[in-house]
């Protein structure tokens, strides 16, 4: 079946399964791999992107479920990496191994466009991405970085 999907600001007609899962088609049709499977049940957050702004794990959502909806994945937050959440977990190496941190990132963005001065409670309550790594302390660090960063007066 094909159907359009509007990601990154781009029209991707794409033909799949209705069912196919949003992950796969974004991965192996679109050809955008940052966006990472890991467990496959929407549990660890690798696969987080953003449908109209709200974080979704993207391994449990249909693909046609995003048709007429904007998706973001992490190569639509900034083309060079300056994006102020980008900046500050180069800047605190939030990743260790990194595999992970691209659905960390997309699930840090909602919450600072929703909460621009976010408590550690806030934090751990909406970044609840799995890091093998157990880099968290450097995640929240980072997004309080990130909030600084995005400030208007700054």
């Amino acid at each position: 079946m094909a159907f359009d999907l509007d990601v990154n600001g781009t029209r991707h007609t794409v033909d799949a399964d209705p069912q196919t899962p949003l992950l796969w088609v974004i991965r192996d049709q679109i050809g955008l791999t940052g966006t990472k499977f890991s467990c496959g049940i929407g549990a660890c957050g690798a696969c987080t992107v953003h449908l109209d702004g709200q974080p979704v794990r993207s391994c449990s959502v249909p693909a046609t479920a995003a048709v007429g909806l904007s998706i973001t994945t992490i190569e639509g937050v900034s083309p060079d990496g300056s994006h102020p959440v980008q900046v500050a977990w180069k800047e605190l190496d939030a990743p260790q191994c990194g595999y992970c941190h691209s659905g960390m990132i997309m699930s840090a963005l909602a919450l600072l466009n929703a909460n621009p001065e976010p408590t550690d409670a806030d934090i751990d309550a909406s970044v609840s991405n799995a890091c093998r790594c157990s880099t968290y302390y450097r995640v929240r660090q980072a997004i309080h970085l990130a909030a600084d960063l995005m400030r208007p007066e700054r």
